[in-house]
C-alpha cells in the first residue's frame, strides 16, 4: 500500500526534489512510452490554411502517403504556429470519408450527378470560355471607340491564393479580355 501511494505524482512532488511538479515527480511509466502523433510522419510539407485571407501557415505531417496531422507552423510569420478553430480542423477537411475527389456534373435540367474525367471536364470548361468570349465580344462601343472586351467572363478569386496565383489570374483573365476581375488581395 505504501509502495503504491509513494508512487503518486503529488506525492512525488511533495517529498522529492520537484517541488513545482514540472520534473521528475509528474513523469511515469505511461509518460515515457508516449510519442507525439508527428514524431512518426514520413515527410513534413509546409502549406497554408485553406479558409480565409489571412493565410496562417500549416505543417502537414504525411504517413504512409496519408495526412495524419495539421498543425500551425512555427516559421510563419503570418501566424506563428497558431491557427484558429477553423485552420486547426483542417485535417478533417482532407481527411473526411465524405469528401469528393472526383469531378462531379450535372446536365442542364439533370436530376442526378454523374462523374467526369478531368480530361473531359476541363475540355467542357475551356469549351465554354471560348463560346461565351465570342458570344460577348465587344471589339468597340457605338460611337466606334475601341473596347476589345467581353463582359461575359469574370473572375472571382478566392481568398486563400497567394500573389503569385492571383497576377497569372489576373494576366489570364486580362489576356481573354474580361474586365471584372476580383480576387480579394487586399492586405
Amino acid at each position: 500500500m505504501r509502495q503504491w501511494i509513494s508512487g503518486w505524482p503529488v506525492i512525488r512532488q511533495i517529498t522529492g526534489d520537484d517541488p513545482s511538479g514540472r520534473g521528475d515527480a509528474v513523469r511515469s511509466a505511461a509518460t515515457e512510452r508516449t510519442a507525439p502523433r508527428t514524431a512518426r510522419a514520413d515527410k513534413v510539407t509546409r502549406s497554408v490554411c485553406p479558409y480565409c485571407a489571412v493565410g496562417c501557415g500549416q505543417k502537414v505531417f504525411v504517413e504512409d502517403g496519408r495526412v495524419t496531422q495539421i498543425e500551425g507552423d512555427p516559421d510563419s510569420p503570418i501566424s506563428r504556429g497558431r491557427l484558429c478553430p477553423k485552420g486547426s480542423a483542417s485535417k478533417q477537411l482532407v481527411t473526411s470519408p465524405s469528401r469528393v475527389t472526383t469531378v462531379r456534373y450535372r446536365r442542364p435540367h439533370g436530376t442526378e450527378w454523374e462523374d467526369l474525367d478531368l480530361g473531359t471536364a476541363m475540355e467542357m470548361i475551356a469549351d465554354r470560355v471560348i463560346a461565351a468570349r465570342q458570344r460577348t465580344w465587344q471589339q468597340a462601343d457605338d460611337d466606334g471607340l475601341t473596347l476589345r472586351r467581353t463582359l461575359g467572363i469574370a473572375s472571382l478569386g478566392g481568398a486563400t491564393l497567394d500573389n503569385e496565383e492571383n497576377y497569372l489570374m489576373k494576366k489570364l483573365y486580362t489576356a481573354l479580355g474580361a474586365v471584372q476581375i476580383e480576387n480579394q488581395a487586399r492586405i
